[in-house]
């Protein structure tokens, strides 16, 4: 029987050291998000990265965010009050925020039931606070990964303050439930060790879309090799009339 495979949810993206500390470039994202960002209605935010390829704001009525041209300075504008996800991607590597427009964060005492659920589907887990706040947990069957994913979808923590220890099974059945989803994206998934190959030709919309998958149906952190070759449309002649 070979051993359990440990996820230790580093936070990824080198790149965003400023902001999210010493981050791991081996990591892809799943649940929790790795930063939530408070914005206000109206008013613009900026943040510098060193390197990007794109961005994408899961619902653009609540938030948009803008690349710079020429500068990889994130813009991001909040429209009106709610909470919404940013897909961040660059060089194979992804992290998704969550952009609070305008909202208190949740309180705390909302988050007790799922984390009295999540002690109780996964014994011997262990939630420390203040300065050192995190979570361990080992993931032995379904019912304490769905209970963790109840629980990381809130702000109650961000990616770097988790380490899960997942059994071997729990990992292959988290893949059956990508594989339908990402096979109709025309993509490949598969386990080499504990880490994750994504495979395949796509279009720049389904390689997002499969990139916004693998974070809403995973838990923990799983190191991703993205062989993606994305297929974009051949520019148009200005001279060339429209079809």
């Amino acid at each position: 029987m070979r051993p359990p495979v440990s996820r230790r949810a580093l936070p990824l993206f080198a790149f965003l050291a400023a902001l999210l500390l010493a981050l791991s470039p081996l990591q892809a994202s799943a649940w929790p998000v790795d930063l939530v960002m408070p914005l206000e209605p109206g008013k613009e935010r900026f943040h510098k990265l060193s390197v990007v390829d794109f961005v994408e704001v899961e619902d653009p009525s609540l938030a948009t965010a803008e690349v710079l041209e020429g500068s990889n300075e994130l813009l991001l504008t909040g429209l009106k009050p709610g909470r919404t996800l940013l897909l961040l991607y660059a060089e194979g590597k992804f992290a998704v925020w969550r952009l609070v427009v305008g909202t208190p964060p949740e309180p705390l005492p909302a988050q007790e039931p799922l984390v009295a659920a999540a002690r109780k589907a996964c014994p011997g887990l262990k939630v420390a606070n203040g300065a050192e706040r995190g979570l361990t947990a080992e993931v032995k069957d379904a019912r304490c990964r769905e209970a963790l994913r109840s629980l990381l979808k809130t702000d109650a923590y961000l990616a770097r303050e988790l380490e899960l220890t997942f059994e071997l099974p729990l990992l292959q059945e988290q893949l059956t439930a990508l594989t339908p989803v990402l096979k109709g994206l025309g993509l490949t998934v598969s386990y080499r060790g504990a880490g994750l190959v994504l495979e395949g030709t796509s279009t720049p919309e389904g390689h997002r879309k499969a990139l916004w998958e693998l974070f809403r149906q995973s838990v923990g952190r799983v190191p991703l090799e993205d062989r993606v070759t994305v297929q974009r449309p051949a520019p148009r002649d200005a001279g060339t009339p429209a079809e």
